[in-house]
């Protein structure tokens, strides 16, 4: 079976690694001249360096990520601590090191980490932890300002930081049901399921590039063309119109492009409308030896510190209020707490500010409900993309996930 697969973000290349595993003929079509999507690297000029388009990383207990990565050869190159363990440093602590606490659960799913004060959210108590189990399972219409205190310690140092990194919006209007998918999935299994890893050397390294050698060894065509219109005929597709001519199609078809360029070429299709943005700064300066892979930073706009090798990389998660800022202004600002938070005096070094306007859908209710499912009134014709019905936020997981549930239905229905 020859199946046509629309976009090559991961949405799209994990639905062509699932049916080139299963022995069909793909043919993937990118209108960008790389593939990834928004999980891209790319050579910077003013660093000097190779970056990632964002700062994304996975949990150890994200399945369909797992198994993508260990389908294409590339389980290695992401990594992580061999426990969970997450750094946090509070800029607005007098002291800085009394700022620093570590959130370390344990590996199994008996989560007796919150009875011990050292692995537990400082200021909190085992009691204040029920919170997690709320969220276990919600109303589904629920936000989780519904569900949970947003207030004291617990959601201040840990759920906040965490939930607004998982879902790009802020958690106390984020829908609870997106959330509890997110809690499930990872604390509730225990810190076996939440080790964060990381892209080594890149995302691209990791995700992108190992897919793309699998699918020619599998003998899949990958194409760069763009496409310009879906030619559908009563309740099937028969045709495929890029720029640069039409073709037939008489097997499955999976769209794997944003939500916007969806609704243009099924006009009709209910879409997600809101997107929330996110911000990555990259500083071209080696990481001290004493600094975590991953910190989180509480008390200022920086919010998570990654330290890469060759460089120092900050996320801001649901960036709406700095967006517009002046890229300059922001790195200077970012630099100094990052240089707080790490007890650097180095001066600015050479830094790169990459803004992504429309980075992920809202995390809320009322978007979640318009996130369309994998199958379409079209026979043949199936959607991907982490702004699908997924039962997550957008996320890598739920990305891939979207393509692993449009490649399971493409073989069933066609």
């Amino acid at each position: 079976m020859t199946v046509h697969i629309i976009g090559a973000g991961l949405a799209g290349l994990s639905a062509a690694v699932e049916l080139a595993a299963a022995g069909h003929h793909v043919i993937l079509s990118e209108s960008a001249p790389q593939a990834g999507g928004r999980c891209r690297s790319y050579a910077d000029a003013p660093t000097g360096l190779t970056i990632d388009n964002g700062n994304h990383l996975v949990l150890s207990g994200n399945d369909a990520a797992m198994a993508y990565l260990a389908t294409i050869g590339a389980s290695d190159r992401v990594r992580g601590p061999e426990r969970a363990a997450f750094a946090f440093v509070d800029l607005k602590s007098a002291r800085p090191e009394k700022g620093a606490f570590t959130v370390a659960p344990n590996s199994g799913a008996v989560p007796w980490w919150i009875f011990s004060p050292s692995r537990r959210v400082p200021g909190t108590g085992p009691l204040d932890y029920l919170a997690l189990a709320k969220l276990l399972r919600t109303p589904a219409k629920a936000t989780v300002g519904d569900v949970v205190r947003t207030s004291g310690p617990l959601w201040d140092k840990l759920l906040e930081p965490v939930l607004l990194a998982a879902l790009n919006t802020p958690p106390a209007v984020a829908s609870a049901a997106l959330t509890s998918a997110v809690v499930r999935g990872s604390l509730a299994r225990g810190g076996a399921a939440c080790r964060p890893l990381i892209a080594h050397p890149t995302l691209a390294a990791a995700f992108v590039d190992p897919a793309l050698a699998y699918l020619r060894s599998k003998g899949a065509e990958i194409r760069t063309r763009r496409l310009a219109a879906l030619g559908i005929d009563g309740k099937r597709l028969t045709s495929l119109a890029f720029a640069d001519g039409s073709e037939g199609v008489d097997g499955p078809v999976i769209l794997a492009v944003p939500a916007p360029v969806a609704a243009t070429l099924l006009p009709g299709l209910r879409v997600p409308t809101e997107f929330n943005p996110i911000i990555s700064l990259h500083f071209a300066l080696r990481p001290p030896p004493s600094a975590p892979a991953i910190l989180g930073v509480l008390g200022g706009i920086t919010e998570w510190i990654f330290a890469f090798p060759d460089r120092l990389s900050v996320t801001i998660s649901a960036a709406n209020g700095v967006v517009d800022r002046d890229r300059a202004d922001l790195a200077a600002t970012v630099w100094a707490e990052v240089a707080a938070a790490l007890d650097l005096t180095a001066p600015l070094p050479a830094w790169q500010v990459v803004k992504e306007r429309r980075a992920t859908v809202a995390a809320t209710v009322e978007q979640d409900a318009l996130r369309p499912p994998a199958a379409t009134a079209t026979r043949n014709l199936f959607l991907a993309g982490d702004w699908t019905q997924t039962g997550l936020p957008s996320t890598i997981e739920g990305a891939i996930r979207s393509g692993v549930t449009a490649a399971t239905l493409a073989q069933a229905k066609s």
